[in-house]
């Protein structure tokens, strides 16, 4: 079956729009209307005028396109599409953490469980989390969940103390320095990009940190012409077709140089998309009270990330 032309066949008679992650198998992101990070997503979804949103990524950032636009129909390819980081934050484990540091506010990057968003006074994404964090007083305590990676990483570049919840994505808590070191030693002209969710050590080896959007602009704009990219490979795609030019070499997630994909983005898939669009099937279904709660912080980022030129 030609599942391109079927695709935008459904597109076109249900009105519907695909968002995609960059972390999304090529195809999939090729036939998206939009291809972006966490951040840019959110803001899309919240835009979005039609009447149905496919959301090819995970099933926090399909949770937050619903809480962001809560009349529209958004469906994802598979609902199995979770996140090693979103799940390292239960909401039970959560609220009594928070219970320790009740004079703190709670910043939490967007990939968490709705249920942990309405425990969230603010939301942010790897794009925007530095400037979030800023944005307030410098004597105001902080608790910052879940990924301790980028809550250490911030830390560090503003000179801050947060208390971090101790979770990691395993896409990127994996990559080591053994790794980065070997490809060094045999690329003396690349540079080395890393997402803050990677480890310090791993960090400290970088020439650029930043989200997967910024790792894409730094190339696209740096002069050199080799890279070697210290995140998930879908973002690979993007790079090469902008930079047609450049070399990009990914990061193995172990010894037998395998490639690093996020095994829950690599789950949905050209047929499970249609699927998903002639079926209007996986639905993310949310009550009204878990959307109203989960969506301020979400809106609240936004609002920050608007008045910082941001976005």
């Amino acid at each position: 079956m030609n599942y391109k032309e079927k695709i935008e066949q459904i597109k076109k008679k249900k009105n519907a729009i695909i968002f995609a992650h960059y972390y999304q198998v090529p195809e999939i992101q090729d036939i998206a209307d939009y291809v972006g990070d966490s951040l840019g997503l959110a803001q899309k979804a919240r835009e979005a005028e039609t009447d149905m949103i496919v959301f090819a990524g995970v099933h926090f950032m399909a949770e937050t396109a619903k809480m962001l636009n809560p009349n529209t129909l958004v469906v994802i390819p598979d609902l199995e599409a979770g996140c090693s980081l979103a799940d390292s934050c239960p909401l039970d484990k959560f609220i009594a953490f928070k219970a320790k540091h009740p004079d703190h506010i709670v910043i939490s990057y967007i990939n968490t469980t709705a249920a942990i968003k309405t425990e969230t006074d603010v939301v942010c994404t790897s794009g925007n989390a530095v400037q979030i964090v800023e944005s307030f007083p410098k004597d105001q305590k902080i608790i910052f969940a879940p990924d301790k990676n980028l809550g250490g990483y911030i830390n560090r570049v503003t000179g801050r103390n947060m208390v971090l919840w101790d979770g990691t994505c395993e896409v990127h808590d994996v990559l080591s320095t053994e790794a980065i070191l070997k490809m060094k030693a045999e690329n003396m002209d690349a540079k080395v990009i890393a997402h803050p969710e990677c480890n310090a050590p791993v960090l400290e080896l970088a020439d650029y940190i930043g989200s997967t959007t910024g790792m894409l602009k730094f190339t696209q704009t740096d002069s050199n012409h080799k890279y070697i990219v210290a995140t998930e490979t879908g973002i690979l795609h993007q790079m090469k077709n902008n930079s047609p030019e450049k070399e990009f070499l990914v990061v193995p997630s172990d010894e037998t140089c395998s490639c690093n994909d996020c095994s829950y983005m690599k789950l949905n898939t050209m047929e499970k998309l249609y699927l998903s669009m002639k079926n209007e099937q996986p639905e993310i279904l949310l009550d009204q009270e878990t959307i109203e709660k989960a969506k301020q912080p979400i809106e609240r980022m936004l609002d920050i990330s608007r008045k910082l030129n941001l976005i």
